[in-house]
């Protein structure tokens, strides 16, 4: 076999990333509790100026609703401290609740914390309170992303806040239900420019349809997928878990892409488009690649989906 995960990560290597969403992930997390929580709150009340976060569905929000019910009955003093701790990734019975739940249902629990803060119902950030220096960097640096890159940013990080599950030894991850994927009828297929591969084209399809027991047939047994500046999920029971639990709702938008011949027959492909959330609907697109290597046989080995750089990216199909 001429490729592994590894090897296969390399394919379109000129593909320039969002170098700078990690590395602003990665300032936010070095500042402490009060700084985050405050930054968090600046940032989405500027956002909320430009950018519509979608309310989130009653039925994503049942898992949640205990542990907010909980907040609501607490002094501010007491609800400033479960937030420093959901920041401090500290051992308690409500980090160790929010650490297991879904991406979707943490936004959602942030979106509704942010809901109760402007109307006095969760601690506000105190009157003239003033960022430090550090954190008033780290809000000027995401002021200068793209509207894409920004909701990225904050998306990871409430995301990392909370108990870390992999210390709680055996758990189930509390997810909303699947959606249902949608009926034959409804669905309207991609074009791509450059691109008629029937197996890209069904990946988008099916992943705009919810259509994830298809989709994951699409895979090679060993297969990977590679989200955004993370590892490669590799397995189709591991992928399949990862598109049902974070993937739904999507709307994948590509727009041109670009073939060629690999090693033993495989082929590569890169595609490039946007893709809108439903936190954040037709308001937001952010501009991606992916980049799939295809085996003899038309199954997907791996596919890397990068956030790119900037909107350029989106034309820069030329090796």
């Amino acid at each position: 076999m001429p490729f592994t995960i590894d090897s296969a990560r390399g394919i379109f290597p000129e593909t320039l990333a969002a170098d700078l969403v990690p590395a602003t992930i990665a300032r936010f997390g070095q500042l402490n509790a009060e700084d985050q929580l405050a930054l968090i709150w600046f940032a989405y009340l500027e956002m909320g100026k430009t950018i519509t976060i979608a309310a989130p569905g009653a039925a994503n929000m049942v898992f949640a609703e205990a542990t907010l019910n909980q907040l609501k009955q607490m002094s501010f003093r007491e609800q400033t401290q479960v937030m420093c701790d959901l920041a401090n990734r500290a051992d308690t019975p409500i980090c160790r609740a929010y650490g297991i739940w879904s991406a979707n249902i943490k936004l959602g629990f942030w979106y509704q914390l942010g809901q109760w803060m402007e109307q006095g119902i969760i601690a506000p950030i105190p009157e003239g309170y003033r960022l430090s220096a550090n954190a008033a960097a780290v809000l000027q640096a995401i002021r200068g992303l793209e509207s894409g890159q920004q909701i990225t940013v904050l998306r990871n990080s409430v995301l990392d806040m909370g108990f870390d599950p992999n210390k709680l030894g055996s758990y189930t991850k509390v997810s909303e239900a699947v959606a249902v994927p949608k009926d034959m009828a409804e669905r309207i297929p991609v074009a791509i420019e450059g691109v008629d591969n029937p197996t890209i084209l069904s990946y988008m399809d099916n992943l705009n349809a919810n259509d994830f027991d298809a989709l994951i047939e699409l895979f090679t047994p060993d297969g990977a997928l590679q989200p955004p500046f993370q590892k490669p999920i590799a397995g189709k029971d591991a992928v399949y878990r990862f598109l049902r639990e974070d993937c739904q709702n999507l709307k994948l938008i590509p727009e041109r892409g670009v073939s060629e011949p690999a090693e033993d027959g495989y082929t590569q492909i890169k595609v490039t488009g946007k893709v809108q959330t439903p936190w954040f609907g037709a308001g937001v697109g952010m501009n991606m690649a992916w980049r799939f290597l295809l085996t003899p046989d038309n199954k997907i080995f791996f596919v890397a989906i990068d956030l790119l750089a900037s909107p350029k990216e989106l034309l820069n199909l030329v090796r």
